[in-house]
């Protein structure tokens, strides 16, 4: 597993996507309406509108940053939450295909913030 991205979560996808292109200098790559991403050599911005979390009003809450692990395959996404089993507090979404091609587990880390851990499903 390894560190993929930091997702900022945002009601307006098109108006942040915009805001960091500026800063950048570089475009967003746009695969579905609700998400944006910048890639670089040193590290991932990621821009996810606020339904890619199932948790309503998140941005408000939690200041709007996720971070994400990307695992080898769908099964250790799995894996990640059977070693999670235990410490049901900190689930906030069990292993979950996602519409955009990924297997999702969501979990808090000691201090509330959200942690993603994703896979990419086979086609």
């Amino acid at each position: 597993m390894h560190l993929a991205s930091v997702r900022i979560i945002t009601d307006d996808v098109p108006r942040a996507a915009a805001f960091y292109e500026r800063l950048l200098g570089m475009s967003a790559e746009r695969p579905v309406p609700q998400f944006a991403v910048f890639r670089a050599a040193t590290g991932t911005l990621a821009i996810g509108a606020a339904e890619t979390v199932p948790e309503p009003g998140f941005a408000d809450a939690h200041g709007g940053v996720i971070v994400e692990f990307q695992a080898d395959s769908p099964a250790a996404v799995d894996e990640a939450y059977q070693g999670l089993a235990t410490r049901t507090d900190s689930l906030v979404q069990p292993p979950t295909d996602m519409p955009w091609g990924n297997r999702s587990l969501l979990v808090r880390d000691p201090d509330g913030n959200l942690v993603n851990v994703f896979a990419s499903l086979p086609r």
